[in-house]
């Protein structure tokens, strides 16, 4: 069954926006077979900086893995097989998930991570965006020539 939107007729009229529709799709396809493990929250903490927190109890720092790349952001954890000691725990009950896992996240553009740990069982990365001077908005006054709009390039 196909639940999807079509975003075709948009893609026509929208010059520019083709990124969006792209992420568009892939997260409605993606979440379709998505699941929910683990669970994360996102925090705004400031006007330009965010915190994901990820719940990976039973997870060591060995374990886990956070990629970040331009625009998306991979975290994945993998438990080892066998125990440091060589033996392997009998356990009467097994309530803490510890399967492998690989969680996506989609980075607006120039979000870095600036940090990451584990601490009590819950992984925190620390988000911020930092927009270039050169691609702020700058106020244009009229009636300014052009030489003095454009910017002006450093001589090597």
């Amino acid at each position: 069954m196909r639940n999807a939107f079509d975003f075709t007729p948009y893609r026509r009229s929208m010059v520019g926006f083709d990124r969006l529709f792209d992420v568009l799709e892939h997260n409605a396809r993606a979440s379709a077979g998505e699941s929910n493990y683990p669970p994360y929250d996102i925090e705004k903490s400031g006007d330009d900086s965010y915190r994901i927190t990820i719940a990976v109890a039973g997870f060591s720092r060995d374990e886990i893995e956070v990629t970040a790349q331009h625009n998306l952001l991979t975290v994945a954890a993998r438990k080892a097989e066998v125990a440091e000691s060589g033996e392997t725990p009998r356990y009467v009950h097994r309530g803490i998930a510890t399967r492998a896992f690989e969680r996506r996240f989609q980075l607006a553009d120039y979000v870095q991570v600036t940090a990451a740990d584990v601490a009590d069982g819950l992984l925190t990365i620390d988000l911020v965006r930092e927009v270039p001077e050169a691609m702020k908005p700058r106020k244009v006054t009229l009636g300014t020539p052009a030489a003095d709009v454009t910017p002006k390039l450093k001589a090597a």
